[in-house]
């Protein structure tokens, strides 16, 4: 399969140290010693290892204030693997995915919307929100604005799949684990998408950024609360998708699921 992501030109280096989340400092092949932003604000467990090899982009906007971004690192679980820290881009991936079908446990959606509102509050957004036109889509009147079409197209379709996404880069083995640390959001995202069930389809999408893990469990030693309440939302109808992708300094390929190990 092609590549679904190709990265820009990435400088190889040699981590140093990763400091206050959002800092990296790399020893490029050049020898030069350049600090980095860390576009990831978890502990990374496994994936920060300093002495490792790196990949950074490089920007030249004037606005910024770091030119590189920390975009990989290799480690060495299993085989020599590179694994994506870039918590951006797995949504931006993801959506590449869905718009080419190839999630085909989805089934039929006509519209793609990101971020999404919903929730009791209405105070929380879901990554995705998936659904199918209705047959008198073209019917809405034309003087409507289109946030005002876009809600009446979504309150009457009943074909509706609120779906969210989880970098996953925690590995024991062959064995990708989420989360990493305990994550009282994490928890949260999944309360919110019990209170959907049955009405609606709910989707958690394990984003395994790392070629080298085929099967995903819960990281029931990390958070053993996110694992209970995975459990209790599978058997009350979530679906998973544990969702296997090959990172590369060339680019990002969808691999295909993973085993779940539960």
């Amino acid at each position: 399969m092609d590549y679904l992501y190709r990265y820009p030109p990435l400088y190889p280096g040699i981590l140093l140290k990763r400091y206050k989340r959002f800092f990296a400092d790399v020893e490029l092949a050049s020898g030069e010693v350049v600090t980095a932003h860390c576009p990831n604000t978890g502990p990374m467990t496994g994936v920060c290892t300093p002495g490792s090899l790196v990949q950074l982009s490089y920007s030249d906007r004037p606005n910024r204030k770091l030119s590189y971004t920390w975009e990989m690192i290799q480690v060495h679980d299993n085989e020599p693997t590179w694994v994506g820290i870039n918590t951006l881009l797995p949504n931006r991936i993801t959506k590449l995915a869905l718009e080419k079908y190839l999630f085909s446990e989805l089934g039929k959606y006509t519209h793609i919307l990101t971020e999404f509102t919903y929730g009791q509050d209405k105070k929380s957004r879901v990554d995705f929100l998936l659904y199918e036109s209705i047959e008198n889509e073209n019917t809405l009147l034309s003087s409507d604005s289109l946030v005002r079409k876009r809600e009446l197209l979504i309150a009457q379709s009943t074909h509706r799949i609120y779906l969210e996404v989880k970098n996953t880069t925690l590995a024991q083995g062959k064995l990708a684990l989420f989360p990493d640390t305990e994550t009282t959001r994490g928890q949260k995202h999944l309360r919110e998408l019990m209170a959907l069930l049955p009405q609606y389809r709910a989707v958690m999408l394990y984003f395994i950024n790392r070629g080298d893990c085929t099967e995903f469990s819960p990281s029931d030693v990390t958070d053993p609360i996110y694992g209970k309440l995975l459990r209790d939302a599978i058997n009350l109808g979530l679906e998973i998708l544990p969702c296997r992708f090959e990172t590369t300094p060339e680019g990002v390929r969808y691999l295909g699921f993973a085993e779940c190990k539960f």
